[in-house]
């Protein structure tokens, strides 16, 4: 198969939508040079009214939030104090998830970040009841749409046999264990998945290595929350919508690539791929970069199930913006799917939207801050 003329036909195509988007979304003349340097998008669409700061937060739809939040905390989250665990109907969030009537609980834990200061992270765990509901992650995790996070733990010996005395482990590694590295001998890399059978991949922690003998420093790797990714299909729309709307900094496509290492951590055989690590800055921590990862597979070809925000085992992920109102109206434009019943605002003070991308219809929330009052 010929990969060249397939990434070179892509690529026309992605940098022919970046050019019109930057004409169409912001009113602007096409961007010159646009196709040659994607990170150029984030200062560009900080310019105009309405962009992401960045991501804020991942919050997981589950069936049993004390299963959920036990898993969790196995992995070194820590719960935050103070969120109602009760049942009730909340009317707000029901705006922001545009449902009626639906009861639900919720759970707020933290793990920090490994990356930039290395702030704290948040998860947010969410359960409903009084709706109907599917089981919308029991797949593989080459489905589209399974979205997964990714932990640094600081042994991963340790973390596994945790989760094995608590019955708490769901591996979907080759052979139920941890895979060695490519140019290793002990295994430090799993997939597995939480109760829902959403998916985590967990990684060794790592120190960093000094230049010696002619070989290259290597960067550690220390313990926290390190990024966020998504199965796509279409990687025009993925780029489109993350990209072009929200303003991901996206590097130049790979070719697709294969091999056992690949296979034997997700638990396939005979997977083609590609990883697009796509950027954001984090919200709490605006000079560090959290990777949004793109995962692509050139042979499965299997469409999207549909999935409901309520149904368990559904993921989404949080992103803090500026001027709510220009940056809905500019996704509305763009005729982007809205899920909330507008812009919701809160007793907090934020005001808060909920869209599907228009590749695989993950959810993504946006919320603005309240302005900070005046001394």
């Amino acid at each position: 198969m010929n990969h060249r003329g397939d990434l070179r036909s892509s690529f026309a195509r992605r940098a022919a939508f970046i050019v019109a988007a930057c004409a169409m979304l912001f009113g602007v003349a096409p961007c010159v040079g646009a196709q040659n340097s994607a990170p150029a998008f984030p200062s560009f669409i900080n310019m105009s009214k309405g962009h992401v700061v960045g991501i804020g937060f991942d919050a997981r739809m589950v069936s049993n939030l004390e299963s959920s939040v036990k898993f969790y905390k196995l992995l070194g989250f820590t719960e935050v104090p103070g969120v109602n665990p009760a049942w009730h109907v909340d009317k707000v969030f029901n705006q922001i998830y545009g449902i009626k009537g639906v009861e639900s609980r919720m759970a707020k834990l933290q793990l920090n970040s490994n990356l930039g200061q290395q702030m704290p992270f948040t998860l947010y765990l969410r359960e409903f009841r009084g709706v109907p509901r599917r089981d919308a992650a029991r797949g593989k995790p080459w489905y589209p749409a399974q979205m997964h996070i990714d932990l640094t733990v600081p042994d991963a010996d340790a973390t596994w046999a945790k989760l094995e005395e608590n019955n708490m482990l769901w591996s979907e590694t080759w052979g139920g264990k941890l895979i060695a590295a490519p140019g290793q001998t002990k295994g430090t890399i799993a997939y597995i998945t939480d109760p829902d059978g959403m998916d985590v991949e967990i990684v060794g922690a790592s120190p960093a290595v000094p230049a010696a003998g002619g070989r290259p420093a290597r960067e550690g790797n220390p313990p926290g929350f390190n990024h966020i990714g998504i199965v796509i299909v279409n990687l025009d729309k993925a780029e489109g919508f993350y990209g072009a709307l929200l303003g991901a900094q996206i590097p130049p496509v790979g070719n697709w690539i294969a091999g056992d290492f690949l296979d034997s951590a997700v638990g396939a055989h005979g997977n083609v791929m590609r990883i697009i690590n796509t950027m954001f800055p984090l919200a709490d921590d605006p000079s560090a970069r959290m990777r949004f990862e793109f995962v692509q597979y050139e042979n499965r070809g299997r469409p999207v199930q549909p999935y409901k925000i309520t149904d368990s085992g559904v993921n989404c992920v949080g992103f803090e913006v500026t001027d709510i109102d220009n940056f809905v109206a500019r996704l509305k434009g763009a005729e982007v799917q809205m899920v909330s019943d507008g812009i919701v605002t809160m007793s907090t003070g934020y005001r808060v939207a909920l869209f599907r991308d228009p590749d695989v219809g993950a959810f993504a929330e946006f919320y603005e801050p309240p302005a900070p009052k005046a001394d």
